[in-house]
Formats: C-alpha cells, structure tokens, sequence
C-alpha cells in the first residue's frame, strides 16, 4: 500500500506543470485488437494446485477484442484533461485435460471461457504539445475477471469472478512531424508487493479535415500476480491493434 501511495503522490506533483489545450475539445472511437496470449496461471487457496499453461492446458489462441474511449481537453490549467477506456479480453478453449484449478480436479474434456475487461479513468496533463508532446498522468483502472471451467459430460464445474481497483502511473510521449499525423508510445504502470500490472501501446494516429480519424499500432497488456486474490500469474496479451475516432 505504502508504494501505492508513492506512486499517486509522484502524479501528483508531476501534474500541475503541464500546459492545457489552447480550447475545449472532444473525441470518441474505437477499434479492435488482434491479441496473442501467453503465460501461466495458479491458484494458490488449496494444497496441489496445478501451474497452468494457457496454451497447452486452456488452448487459448489469437482473438479479436473491442477497445472503446472517450476524451475530453480543455484550456483550464489546474483541472487535468479525461479519457475513459474501456477494453475487453475474452478467451476459451476446449480440449482434453488433466489439472487441478480452485479445488477442482479435472481429467476429461474441459472447456473454459475467460475475460479480463479493463475500464480505465485517465487524468492527465500535456507537458509539450506541438512537434514533440508529453503528457503525464494517473491512471485509475477497475480490473475485472470472470471465469467458467467445465469438464464436458459431467457436473464438474468452476467459476468466479473478481474484481479491482488500482491506481496507475500514467505517460505518453510523441511527435508530429506533419500537422495532423501523431506517433506515439503511451504506458501505464504499477508494481506492488511483487506483482505488477503494465499496459503499453505504440501508434501512428491521423485526424482527417473532415473530424474523423483513424489509428494503428501495437498494443501489450502485462499481468503478474503474487498471490493476489487467492491467485498467481505470468499472463501477456499482444498484438496489432487498428481503429477510428471523431474528433470535435
């Protein structure tokens, strides 16, 4: 908790040495993301848990997901600007099996369907804005996951569902080297009591005459777990992302 507290408070001081938008401005998109997942997962309430391979033992693969945001700038230079993200990871497989997860031993087919959906409250301020921009901020993302695990042709079943809160340290940094056209890296990051949580994406954006944009780039989702909620893990989800926005 204490290295929380750190964090936000770094977000803190660094926020009010920002410059706003010069006028109040708007955006709403989305798109989708082509994820590849890897790692492992455990659960850690019960003696003889097995270490599941998300490959071998899930038989997750490459899926599409949907990502949403809304953003709102303005020239008030005390008050951070918004955006709201929201993105939802769904994953299932199905296949023979032979594992223990929450209790529950499984030796037939077994299917499974998991998601992992982030909704994320982004306050931030821009540094720089012009050729090179930079903005930093604090992230508040709400984590939830949700799981069923079913050996086929029997009552054996699982499921449960969680969800948390975790503020983010937040920073983006571009350049534009025509009007117009944005290339950027932005991460979001926290690390605590041996877990951590990073979210990084690599863009090329292009807004339009006409208020309308599009957007492509690579985007990886990191989650490492040391028994949080009852819970270790060493999950990755990466890929190419494209999408379209409207900017008022």
């Amino acid at each position: 908790m204490k290295k929380i507290n750190t964090l936000v408070c770094l977000a803190a001081m660094a926020a009010p040495l920002g410059a706003q938008a010069d006028f109040i401005g708007a955006s709403i998109g989305g798109g989708m993301w082509n994820a590849s997942p890897s790692g492992t997962i455990q659960k850690t309430n019960n003696p003889g848990e097995s270490e599941l391979d998300i490959d071998k033992d899930l038989y997750w693969g490459s899926n599409n997901n949907v990502y949403a945001f809304a953003t709102l700038e303005h020239p008030v230079p005390i008050l951070p600007n918004v955006r709201l993200m929201y993105t939802r990871i769904s994953q299932d497989g199905e296949g023979p099996a032979n594992f223990t997860f929450d209790g529950i031993s499984y030796t037939g087919n077994v299917k499974n369907d998991f998601t992992i959906a982030t909704t994320d409250l982004l306050f931030y301020y821009e540094i720089l804005d012009n050729v090179v921009s930079v903005d930093l901020g604090l992230n508040i993302r709400n984590l939830s996951v949700d799981y069923t695990i079913t050996e086929t042709g029997s009552s054996t079943t699982s499921s449960d569902s969680s969800s948390q809160t975790i503020p983010m340290l937040y920073g983006m940094v571009g350049a534009s080297p025509i009007p117009d056209l944005l290339i950027s890296g932005e991460l979001s990051y926290i690390a605590y009591s041996g877990s951590t949580i990073s979210d990084f994406t690599a863009k090329v954006s292009y807004t339009t005459s006409f208020f309308v944009g599009v957007e492509a780039g690579y985007r990886k989702q990191q989650y490492t777990f040391d028994d949080v909620n009852d819970t270790n893990a060493d999950l990755s989800f990466d890929g190419v992302f494209a999408g379209a926005y409207v900017k008022f």
